[in-house]
């Protein structure tokens, strides 16, 4: 069946999220759903985000080379013209999409947002792109931040923080994610599970953390075997380093601080089946129900709870704990590879109220801990506001409190492990683990 005779438009439909999101302060997160809920085709939901999310990753290099091409900006209501574009020229430069149908179906999508005069223009423009389209593929820009597809203001904290490693954050930031894997070792090891892709000759490899291994081309992960059942879940590498660092014991009672989606949750049920009591905690309801999603397919039982994790005494009164792990709320600048739109979305200022938040949790947590127990201090961010400066004021500041280097070279004035984004491994994630003395 041709998009024309479907009652929606996949590029119309693009261009209206991506719209959306760099105009209306919309995260993917929220405006992509919404949107792929009414298709039915697999391969048409995965257009659609690769659209979207191609686009928030090269933006300002599409957007360049479109104002270029254009005689009069496209403001105001023609603004969703400009987004059909930039999604236009996106495929052009960036998919496999055939030229004629990112063309065709372009100019249709005007048909669909009600603009049928901007037809010829698309055309027009969408046509001379393709003739040049060696030129736009090698073009190199002069302008920093188009050049990096990174806002000024987080190139300056990048490159202040990591002098050397800079270049290496961003290239890692501007690709596609990889895809990794946590084998779920209360059913099976990874090295078994492995095994068993291979025989569907699925190709895969293992990592570096105990229970992880890595797709080295993209599917459909409710193909994988065993996944409806547990035996394995989509998980970054960095990621996975939540349960191992915390180390739950037999008969420990166990909190998960901001813990949607529940990945991390389901690690620790996983590696420890004797953990006494564990609670995950989110400040949004609507996120625990991916929780216990989560928790219903692998087959494991935990406690959820509504609630402020600044405000412990309101959902957990009276209680202790003895190993908490806090993710805390951060600028997910470890994850923009991920999370593309956050480069527009997020501002300079954000981080430092970030940090704040991230603060009074953090005293909030250490007051329900037990004495001798441990608090692994989490974020998706790369940057030292949030991590390292963070937690050297709290050390600083809490008699009670001792550093548990996870690597020898441990600082106090520069603790934790600060994991940068790579191309071929994790995540940007931060570590600090720290234990209540008795």
């Amino acid at each position: 069946m041709s998009q024309k005779s479907r009652a929606y438009n996949l590029r119309a439909d693009a261009a209206s999220i991506i719209l959306a999101v760099i105009d209306q302060g919309q995260s993917m997160g929220t405006a992509l759903p919404k949107v792929q809920q009414r298709y039915r085709d697999g391969r048409d939901k995965g257009l659609l985000a690769e659209i979207c999310y191609g686009v928030m990753r090269t933006l300002p290099q599409l957007d360049t080379q479109l104002r270029r091409q254009l005689q009069n900006p496209l403001n105001g209501k023609k603004r969703i013209i400009h987004c059909l574009l930039m999604a236009g020229l996106y495929q052009l430069k960036h998919t496999r999409v055939a030229s004629h149908a990112v063309i065709s179906e372009s100019v249709e999508a005007c048909r669909t947002l009600r603009a049928p005069g901007m037809t010829g223009l698309v055309n027009g423009v969408l046509r001379s792109m393709q003739r040049n389209l060696e030129a736009l593929q090698n073009e190199q820009f002069e302008a920093e931040t188009v050049q990096t597809m990174h806002p000024s203001w987080l190139l300056k904290r990048l490159q202040q923080a990591y002098p050397q490693q800079w270049p290496q954050v961003v290239a890692a930031n501007n690709q596609q994610p990889p895809l990794w894997l946590r084998a779920n070792v209360s059913q099976q090891s990874r090295d078994a599970y492995m095994v068993k892709l291979t025989e569907q000759q699925i190709a895969c490899e293992a990592g570096d953390s105990a229970d992880s291994l890595r797709l080295l081309e993209p599917m459909d992960v409710t193909q994988l075997p065993g996944f409806e059942t547990g035996a394995v879940s989509v998980q970054d590498l960095s990621a996975q380093r939540s349960a191992e660092l915390l180390d739950c014991q037999a008969g420990d009672e166990v909190l998960d601080v901001c813990a949607a989606p529940g990945g991390k949750t389901c690690h620790m049920l996983e590696r420890q089946p004797q953990i006494a009591k564990m609670i995950a905690v989110d400040l949004h309801g609507d996120r625990l129900a991916r929780v216990q999603q989560n928790l219903d397919r692998i087959g494991l039982n935990a406690e959820l709870v509504e609630g402020d994790a600044r405000f412990p005494q309101q959902w957990a009164p009276g209680q202790r704990f003895d190993r908490i792990l806090l993710d805390a709320p951060c600028s997910a600048t470890g994850v923009i590879r991920r999370n593309p739109d956050s480069k527009w979305l997020r501002r300079d200022s954000d981080i430092e109220q970030l940090a704040q938040v991230q603060a009074e949790i953090l005293q909030a947590m250490w007051q329900i801990l037990k004495p001798g127990g441990t608090l692994l201090y989490a974020t998706c961010s790369v940057l030292p506001e949030e991590n390292s400066k963070q937690i050297s004021a709290f050390l600083q500041q809490t008699e009670d409190a001792m550093l548990i280097p996870i690597h020898a070279d441990e600082q106090l004035d520069n603790p934790g492990w600060q994991i940068l984004p790579s191309t071929t491994g994790g995540d940007g994630f931060y570590y600090a683990r720290l234990q209540k003395r008795s």
